[in-house]
Order: C-alpha cells, then structure tokens, then sequence
C-alpha cells in the first residue's frame, strides 16, 4: 500500500490510537514490534510506523541500520517459530523533513495469530496478552469465524485429496520469486499450513484443509461440492446483445480461474501500444491483473450469487458476491484497503498474481483512464462492482452513443487516442501504428492515406501524421521542403524501438 508524506504527518498528527502505532527503532528493530504486528492481525489492521518516539516526536531511523531492520522484519514474520501463523508484510520508507521512517501496514488477518506462542489483541491503550483469558480468546475465534467464510475447516478434506500438481506449480512459482523461500523447501503439508490453508479447529480440535485451501488446490468435483455455486461466467456480449458473442463458464481452482480470465480478456480486448518513459507498458495487463485478482481474492464464497465479467461495447463490468464494509462508489483518494479474504489474498501476492493490498486498485486507476478514456468505478454493495472503459477499434455495432465511444479524432472522447506526453507516456491509434509499419519502406503522402481508408488529407495530416511527425517516429525524405511532390516519409530509430518492444 503506497502512502505519501502527507498522509504519514496525517497519521502522526492523529497521535497513535487502536490502528496506529509508533516505535523508535533507532538502530535495531524493537522486540515488541511483533507483539503490535500479532495484536494488528487479530483486531481490525493497523499502521506501524519505526522511527518516532510515542509522543509522535519524529526521530528517525538510522541510515545504515534500514537494510538490516528490513531483513530483521521480513525474516521474522515468516517464521512460524516468532509468528503464527506466519505472515507477509512489506516495509516502506518514507522521508519526513530530512529523516527517514519505515512505514509497515497490517491488515486485518482472518485467522487468530500469536506471537512466540501468546496470543495479542488490540485496544486504545496498546497491545494486551489475553492468552489466558479464555472467554476472550474464544470471542476472538468466534468474531474470525463470522467475518471470514474462507477460514472454514473440513476436517475430511487432507492434503491428499488436493492436486499436487497444483501445489508444485505454486511451488516452482515462488522459487522464481525468490529462491530461498521458504516455500520452496516445504513439503505439501507444511506449505498448506505456512500459508494457512490448513488448520485445527481450536474447539474439537480436529485438522483439515480450509475452504481457502479448497478453493486453491481441490479437484473440480471436490471444489463444487463445497461450493456449489462457484463459477465464472465470463461473457462477450457485443453484436448479440441479448444473449452473447462468446462464454466461458468458469468452475475450477482460483489459480486457473485466474489464468482464465486473463486469456478471455486478451482474446477479446485490444492493448494498445503505451510507452512509459522509453519503456512499453501493457495497459490492459496492468489493468486487468488487478480486475481478476480482486474477483477471486474478494469474493464472498459462502454466498450463492456467482461472479460475472462482461465485455461490452466501450466497457467491461464486474459482478461479485460481496460482504460489504460500506456503500457506494469508493474514492480513491481517501480508500483504505479492507481484505474480504486474507488468506487468499496473501496467497496470491506470494504467486505473483496479485499486488500488495491496496497498491493494485491505485494502478488500475492510475492506467484506467489512459486506457479507455475514463476513470474506472468500483462500487461496493453486497454486489461489488468494476466498471472499466475499454478502446474499440472497430464500428459500433450497437449503436453507443459516439459521446461515448469516441472516434479517430483524438479527441479526448477517444478511449484509445491519447494525446503523448513526449519523452513520458505515449499511446498510438490504429490508424497511427498501420503508418508506422508501412513507414520501413518510404512512402508518399497517399500511400499513407490510402493504408488508413481515409480521403480527407486536412484531417489525416492534424489527425495522424503530424503527430508521428512531432514525437520524432517518422520524419520526412526531404525535410527541407515539406510540400515538395516527391515527400515521402520513412520510420526513424525511434520508432523502430517502438514497434520492435510491442512484439
């Protein structure tokens, strides 16, 4: 979750609270740091912030000592013998008037975690040890179990009824992540209960995999057995607007569910070029990652209700069973990340198929608008939905107001025309990209014209060429003479590069 200065004085400012905690941390990192981290998981989340002093005094933490107290930090909340079970968090830093903070943000966990074997809850007054207070404790199981379905244990689900395949393919996964993770020396078992999919019931004390864990790893018969009303139905709805131009009925394991829903994005939806710097960035990619993630790690699957994707004309829409923390379009400005699934999430994040809590919805809003020319929605109900505009290329043939769709124009109606930033950003139009290609041999001015169907030269030239013109992708045979009868255009190194980073 990326946060900037001000929202840091912000937090500061407020003084530390139930979700807000400050340590000094001068040169090492502080032990009870843990205890706020477990009493963090266990209650609603919270911010950690190493390098203030509790009367909110920033006094920094040392240059030289930030390596090792990250190291420190990430090395002991994934170990199951300091934290219970083991977690995964990211360390920030942030500079405050000339000195340098680390900013960690917990979220809330759907399981009960401890900290060398005690368990921590969370009040206004600090962290407290209540792993003798057995009504307590037994609150705490009992709040985990009502607010989070993915924690359910079927104790006649073990690890042999999973799909080994899978869990190898997860495996082989983070070894490409880091290949000393933990993970990657684990057998089966121990994986599962790293990550939290397999658990014991505190009260009969029995094992079993979790219904995270089901849905993770479990053969398809096993996983609708479970739960029945599990699918994906992804949908093509452009020309057949009634029915459908294209289905696929999703009902597996959220790890090819997730792999399946990027492929029907990437049959059905262009990615226009973007350039980042001097560096192609796939804007439906980033986009789209973020919008499969969040329908399976956000879902509600005790819930009857499936989830939906639809790809209309100039948008796509989102459909998922949901249990809401509020109402209404969420503000990107001032939303605050509350995972629906913890444990699936982590899960994810650890297969590089998610972003950090929080980070991923930022980029979708980031790109969104670039992408298809408006900001996405994402409003939350007992239905959480994602409206995302998309480019279209082709005709309307469902009559969308053009307001709507935009044209070739590169107006800033125009979902997939926008205007470059040069040496920044840049995204190209169809038309542009056909001139481009066209342009490693030179070609006259109607030759160009005649690559795009068009016949207004007024247009095209203000349109399309100029552009190409002015960023430095084309350039003219004779420049010195812009409207000699024998000007012809030819492609530069530029835009060489350019086409040769979109293949």
């Amino acid at each position: 979750m990326n946060v900037n200065e001000k929202q840091i004085q912000d937090l500061i400012r407020e003084g530390e609270g139930i979700t807000t905690e400050f340590k000094t941390c001068r040169n090492q990192i502080n032990r009870d740091v843990y205890e706020t981290v477990c009493a963090f998981l266990n209650r609603h989340g919270g911010t950690l912030l190493l390098g203030i002093k509790d009367s909110g005094e920033v006094q920094g933490v040392d240059h030289d000592a930030i390596q090792q107290i990250k190291k420190d930090f990430v090395t002991a909340i994934n170990n199951p013998q300091k934290l219970t079970p083991a977690t995964y968090l990211s360390v920030e830093k942030i500079e405050i008037n000339g000195k340098t903070l680390l900013y960690i943000y917990v979220p809330e966990s759907s399981q009960v975690h401890r900290c060398n074997g005690r368990i921590y809850d969370r009040n206004e007054d600090g962290d407290f040890d209540i792993t003798d207070h057995t009504v307590q404790v037994a609150r705490l199981y009992q709040r985990k179990d009502a607010s989070f379905s993915e924690n359910k244990i079927y104790p006649w689900i073990q690890v042999a009824d999973l799909r080994a395949d899978l869990i190898e393919k997860c495996r082989n996964y983070v070894r490409i992540k880091s290949k000393d993770h933990p993970w990657a020396g684990m057998d089966d078992l121990q994986l599962l209960q790293s990550a939290g999919l397999y658990l014991a019931d505190p009260f009969t004390k029995e094992s079993g995999v979790t219904l995270a864990g089901t849905m993770l790893f479990a053969p398809d018969q096993l996983i609708l057995r479970v739960c029945p009303a599990h699918r994906t139905d992804l949908i093509l709805r452009k020309v057949n607007v009634d029915r459908y131009d294209d289905r696929d009925l999703v009902r597996t394991n959220l790890i090819d569910s997730y792999d399946r829903i990027l492929a029907f994005i990437k049959k059905h939806l262009p990615d226009p070029f973007y350039l980042e710097g001097i560096e192609r960035r796939s804007l439906r990619g980033a986009i789209f990652r973020e919008v499969a993630s969040n329908m399976l790690i956000h879902r509600e699957y005790s819930s009857g209700i499936p989830a939906r994707l639809i790809i209309e004309y100039g948008k796509v829409t989102t459909y998922n069973a949901n249990r809401p923390h509020g109402f209404g379009a969420l503000n990107p400005d001032n939303f605050a990340p509350y995972p629906k699934n913890p444990v699936i999430g982590a899960f994810f994040r650890e297969i590089d198929r998610a972003d950090e809590l929080g980070s991923g919805m930022r980029k979708m809003m980031l790109y969104g608008k670039q992408y298809g020319g408006a900001d996405p929605q994402l409003i939350e109900g007992d239905v959480f939905q994602m409206i995302v505009a998309v480019p279209e290329f082709g005709e309307n043939p469902a009559n969308i107001p053009e307001t709507i769709i935009g044209d070739d124009s590169g107006s800033p109606s125009s979902p997939h025309q926008v205007t470059p930033e040069v040496g920044t950003k840049l995204a190209l139009s169809r038309h542009q990209v056909k001139i481009l290609r066209n342009c490693r041999q030179d070609s006259t001015l109607l030759e160009l014209i005649a690559i795009t169907g068009r016949s207004d030269r007024t247009k095209f030239r203000n349109q399309v060429l100029n552009e190409l013109l002015d960023i430095g992708l084309i350039e003219m045979t004779i420049p010195d003479k812009p409207r000699s009868s024998k000007q012809k255009y030819r492609i530069t190194r530029k835009g060489e590069e350019l086409l040769e980073s979109s293949t």
